[in-house]
């Protein structure tokens, strides 16, 4: 059996303790391999608790990796109702905390440990002579502000997206103004109904995006504006009709999608949400009370829309800067590994049409080193749960030495995936989903499945399997990525009732 990198592997960094992470350090052990696990929260997926207020649509039997399941078994871990659908918190509290603590696993975890760079040991990423076969040099920070580098063999980076938020200002540059720290910030994912109530009622908020997570805010924001009158919501979009996140109501195969839209078309037909489209933002202008003035342009007019609060839903990407000196192979529009970008690219795959993939669609150019999980998707938004699992256990299998495991992947996926509801959508949709495999889509800024977390299953998609047919790569955004006209037919895909986008 070969092994990806040129000596024996012992000791393995995973970066992130979140579920692709854990489950990461799962089939590590399981191979006789020791991990490193680095967290730079206090305890286990700390990105996830950040919206542990929003429910998944997926039921628990597809969001439990198989190695981990097996740790948490041998303590004798009693499984949430498989039908249950669990929120962010809920994946926390009654599976990762668990599966953190039990003994095989807690001992390689060091939480409050940030990655800030990692490196081969001894050469920079110029040197090529006596490269090869070099263990890895991790540079952390403690939260107490100590330094210490930790050499490994190899470098398994699960750190998903959650912290490296898509700007909301055009050209994909942040605006003039533009802070997260800001007093208007509302993030990606505010808790409206919950914790955050009192901040957002009877205030006014703009939410900016196109995806399911700024449809899930504003279907929130208009149930809290029907309590309090005082609220009022704004929402901004860049493109000039917001037809794609409506779906087709009634008409859609996946019951979930299509109750999201229904709703958010008619509180905007209603005028419960004002829509501003062809809405590209060029400033932002903080005023002395803490409001802001967004300024942008439509139709070459400036516009400027006055809030006390702004939402950003519009997507995450990968936070490169850690790895400069590691030699990655990256596809130049999607900023994921080059052998899995044409395969996830957002401009033409839904999750559902993602064909399983492993070490060999992972690996880089610096042997033994991995970005897995969201991550792994660069700038793409389907990202699948289920398929973060698979990576890994390919990654642990190829690792390990065992080629012939490393490359059986196989993984099962409806022709179209779901991602996540807040829990404005309790009483209708997350119970149709539960019974009819609801599903909402993914877009190019959905900001569904953050940091790993896009959940698997629901039984989405068609009821019989049927190949899908893709474009080329680029032709939807007008640059050209491969030959001009190309079309290729993926493999057939089946239906299992799992797998799911975020």
């Amino acid at each position: 059996m070969s092994n990806p990198t040129a000596r024996p592997v012992t000791t393995v960094a995973v970066i992130g303790a979140g579920p692709v992470g854990l489950a990461a350090a799962a089939h590590l052990l399981e191979r006789g391999l020791t991990p490193i696990v680095f967290e730079a929260g206090s305890g286990p997926a700390d990105a996830i608790r950040q919206w542990g207020h929003v429910r998944l649509f997926s039921p628990w039997r597809f969001d439990i990796d198989s190695a981990a399941r097996r740790l948490l078994e041998a303590q004798d871990w009693t499984a949430p109702d498989p039908d249950g659908l669990p929120t962010g918190a809920d994946l926390i509290d009654d599976y990762l905390a668990p599966l953190a603590k039990t003994p095989e696993l807690a001992q390689h975890l060091r939480y409050g440990t940030r990655v800030v760079a990692v490196a081969r040991l001894g050469v920079d990423k110029t040197r090529t002579i006596d490269r090869e076969g070099r263990p890895y040099l991790v540079r952390t920070q403690s939260a107490s502000g100590a330094w210490e580098d930790v050499i490994v063999d190899a470098v398994i980076d699960a750190s998903g997206t959650w912290s490296q938020r898509n700007p909301l200002g055009a050209h994909g540059l942040a605006a003039p103004g533009e802070d997260h720290a800001a007093a208007w910030a509302a993030g990606p994912l505010p808790d409206v109904l919950g914790v955050e109530r009192d901040r957002f009622a009877g205030k006014r908020t703009l939410v900016v995006g196109m995806g399911h997570s700024a449809a899930n805010t504003l279907l929130n924001l208009a149930q809290l504006a029907e309590a309090d009158p005082g609220t009022t919501v704004t929402w901004a979009i860049r493109g000039d009709s917001p037809t794609r996140l409506y779906g087709g109501g009634s008409a859609d195969a996946l019951p979930a999608r299509g109750t999201i839209g229904t709703r958010l078309r008619e509180l905007v037909e209603a005028g419960a949400i004002e829509l501003v489209t062809g809405f590209t933002i060029d400033r932002f202008e903080t005023r002395d009370d803490g409001s802001v003035a967004v300024v942008g342009n439509v139709g070459g007019i400036e516009h400027v829309i006055e809030a006390d609060h702004v939402a950003a839903a519009t997507g995450f990407r990968p936070d490169l800067e850690m790895l400069r000196e590691i030699r990655l192979e990256l596809d130049a529009i999607v900023e994921a590994p080059a052998k899995l970008a044409p395969l996830i690219d957002p401009n033409f795959h839904s999750c559902g049409t993602v064909p399983p993939h492993g070490e060999a669609d992972l690996a880089q150019p610096d042997e033994g080193f991995y970005l897995v999980g969201m991550k792994s998707y660069g700038r793409a938004p389907t990202f699948l749960l289920a398929t973060g699992y698979e990576q890994v256990r390919s990654i642990a299998a190829a690792l390990a030495g065992d080629r012939e495991a490393a490359d059986k992947v196989e993984l099962e996926l409806p022709e179209t995936g779901v991602c996540s509801s807040s829990r404005s959508l309790e009483a209708t949709s997350i119970a149709e989903a539960g019974e009819a495999g609801g599903c909402c889509g993914a877009t190019a800024d959905s900001g569904c499945g953050t940091s790993e977390t896009a959940e698997a299953g629901g039984g989405c998609g068609t009821a019989a399997p049927e190949p899908v047919t893709i474009a080329s790569r680029g032709l939807a955004t007008g640059v050209l990525h491969g030959r001009s006209g190309e079309r290729r037919e993926l493999p057939q895909l089946t239906q299992a009732g799992g797998g799911c986008c975020g």
